[in-house]
């Protein structure tokens, strides 16, 4: 573990092995295929000349030569044909054999890019689904890190729907920096509906006015509350006081509450998880858990404590309470953080999956890191 998302040229990738979207001849072509073998000098061609081909879905291996990787699995995709030509069972087993292929030799580190999306024609959303499913099924049984790396942003798409769902709950709740954004997705709204201008401006307005009432009423609360206080006994606040001030540091750290990592474990203990189903479903490497786990003091990154949350299937207000241990919160005026609150609120807790969503947003993933 873990499996990671990442927007980086496979060719510069640092790791054991790198996967190329070969052809069936191995003897070099297009997209992904030609960037690779001119990367790794004549010297690859050379060997894949000995290979003698290999077949769609199966995997072959050799040197690096000249790239940072040790070694360069190739591996044959299939070509679209609707679905249904058995694509897909041909695809997944492009992965477990580039896998099982990088594991035989030893391999910790791989990175894949989207097989078959290219000029195969395989459609992005399913190339995705299918290597994430297969990615992760072997990661449940294999100490591995994978890499799925895309070039550009046209190699890399979630489904239409979920990404318009998502930038939806955003848009309900992303406090801009900009006082003028309501009337601003309303204007843009209209012009995408060919609803006229004098149609939308109502619906700002109204929100506008809605924002201030609530301001108001916040207000007169506060007020209400601080007057109460001043009417209560004189007696009473002066014991609220010595009580305040009786409070030495020592009192203070005795009353301390458990840090992250204690309440990290007692909730695996709770929901009787063992340790590496709960690090594995949080895509986070056993070293890295290993340090929380032996290290009562272990302050995570806010990712690793929101993977944690995901893994354990928190609702949103022990989610809260897990991020607190850690030094952090929750904030709507963070587009990674609302997207973490849209799928917990939905309870959709499958940490891949809200990956591929925050990657479509360009935010920061899940696990991976300390």
């Amino acid at each position: 573990m873990p499996f990671q998302i990442i927007r980086q040229d496979i060719t510069q990738m640092k790791c054991d092995a790198i996967v190329n979207a070969a052809n069936n001849t191995l003897l070099g072509g297009g997209g992904v295929d030609g960037m690779i073998h001119r990367a790794a000098g004549p010297e690859l061609l050379d060997e894949c000349r000995t290979l003698h081909g290999c077949e769609t879905g199966k995997a072959k291996l050799t040197k690096g030569y000249r790239l940072p990787a040790r070694y360069i699995i190739h591996t044959v995709g299939p070509i679209w044909q609707g679905g249904g030509y058995g694509e897909r069972d041909l695809l997944a087993s492009c992965y477990r054999s580039s896998l099982e292929l990088a594991a035989e030799h030893g391999c910790e580190s791989v990175a894949f890019p989207l097989i078959s999306s290219g000029i195969f024609g395989y459609p992005k959303v399913e190339a995705l689904e299918v290597a994430t499913e297969t990615i992760t099924e072997f990661l449940t049984e294999h100490d591995m890190t994978v890499y799925l790396t895309v070039y550009g942003r046209n190699s890399f798409a979630i489904s239409q729907e979920r990404y318009a769902d998502v930038q939806s709950f955003i848009d309900d709740n992303y406090v801009d920096a900009h006082t003028d954004y309501d009337f601003e997705r309303d204007r843009r709204n209209a012009l995408l509906s060919g609803m006229p201008m004098s149609f939308a401006q109502p619906q700002a307005i109204q929100r506008e006015k809605k924002k201030h009432l609530f301001s108001a009423r916040k207000e007169e609360a506060c007020l209400e509350a601080d007057e109460a206080f001043d009417e209560a006994p004189a007696a009473y606040q002066g014991m609220a006081a010595a009580a305040a001030q009786a409070l030495s540091l020592e009192d203070a750290l005795r009353t301390m509450d458990e840090s992250f990592s204690q309440m990290l474990l007692r909730k695996i203990d709770e929901r009787g998880m063992k340790d590496a189903e709960c690090y594995k479903k949080a895509n986070i490497d056993r070293k890295l858990f290993s340090k929380i786990r032996s290290d009562a003091n272990y302050k995570p990154s806010k990712t690793t404590a929101l993977a944690f949350a995901v893994a354990l299937e928190l609702p949103l207000d022990e989610t809260r309470e897990l991020l607190i241990k850690a030094g952090y919160a929750l904030s709507h005026s963070s587009k990674f953080d609302i997207i973490i609150e849209y799928f917990i609120g939905k309870r959709e807790y499958d940490i891949f999956t809200i990956n591929e969503t925050l990657f479509a947003f360009d935010q920061a993933l899940l696990g991976s890191v300390g």
